[in-house]
C-alpha cells in the first residue's frame, strides 16, 4: 500500500453532510473522497502557480507584452467586433 499521512480538517456540516451523501452513494470512504478532492485541487493550483513563477521569469527577462500595448489591442478586437455588429 502507497504511504499515507494523516490531515485533520474542519469543515462545516454542510459539506460533511455531502460528503458523506456522496461517499454512501459511491461506495467510497470519506477520507478517499476528500483524499481525491484535495489532490486534484492540489494539482491545478499548482499548474496555476508554476505557470504564474513562468510569467514573472519572462517578464523579468524582458519576454513579456507591455499592458498597455495589450490592452490597445484588446480595445481594437472589441471595436471591430462592435462595428461588425452594427453593420
Amino acid at each position: 500500500m502507497a504511504k499515507t499521512a494523516t490531515l485533520t480538517i474542519r469543515m462545516t456540516p454542510e459539506t460533511k453532510a455531502q460528503l458523506d451523501l456522496i461517499a454512501k452513494s459511491t461506495r467510497r470512504t470519506r477520507s478517499f473522497l476528500a483524499s481525491q478532492a484535495l489532490a486534484h485541487y492540489a494539482e491545478s493550483e499548482a499548474e496555476i502557480v508554476a505557470g504564474i513563477e513562468q510569467a514573472i521569469a519572462e517578464m523579468k527577462a524582458g519576454e513579456g507584452i507591455a499592458h498597455e500595448e495589450v490592452m490597445r489591442d484588446a480595445d481594437e478586437i472589441i471595436n471591430a467586433a462592435l462595428a461588425r455588429e452594427a453593420a
